[in-house]
């Protein structure tokens, strides 16, 4: 498995989500209570537990807090299951109500990620490039006044 991935996910739903969609996320995520008719061949995010690949853990977690939906994911990703995970970020993208980032995908051996950006109902790839890098080794995170 050499062409690894790590995909990020940040995002919130509407409370008001159908209970189909979430028993469709819950078995994504590997959750009791999950049911998967959708044409999915294994939960996408289920894995748990230290990385392989892209260093540490894979995590993935729905919690609510009553007017909504929190969903986290982070997991390792091979370009075989990109037509089901482009799938399942459209599908968030229609529901979230989060606008602007929502995650990332990143090239295992890669320093700079594909934003994933949510708006409008939709999501899309911004994709970076640097020509030059800026680098700091006293300021990892920026001051209070930066």
């Amino acid at each position: 498995m050499a062409d690894v991935y790590e995909l990020q996910l940040t995002l919130d739903l509407p409370g008001s989500l159908p209970p189909r969609d979430l028993a469709l996320l819950r078995w994504h995520l590997g959750e009791e209570g999950g049911r998967q008719d959708d044409g999915y061949a294994y939960p996408l995010w289920g894995d748990r537990g230290p990385a392989l690949r892209i260093g540490g853990a894979l995590v993935g977690e729905l919690c609510s807090d009553g007017p909504q939906w929190a969903l986290t994911v982070r997991q390792e990703a091979h370009p075989d299951e990109f037509d089901d995970l482009r799938r399942m970020v459209l599908w968030l993208g229609a529901r979230t109500t989060t606008v602007g980032t929502v995650g990332y995908l990143r090239f295992h051996e890669s320093h700079l990620p594909d934003v994933l950006v949510a708006e409008a109902g939709a999501v899309r790839s911004a994709v970076l490039r640097v020509e030059k890098v800026l680098e700091s080794a006293t300021e990892v995170i920026p001051g209070p006044h930066a």
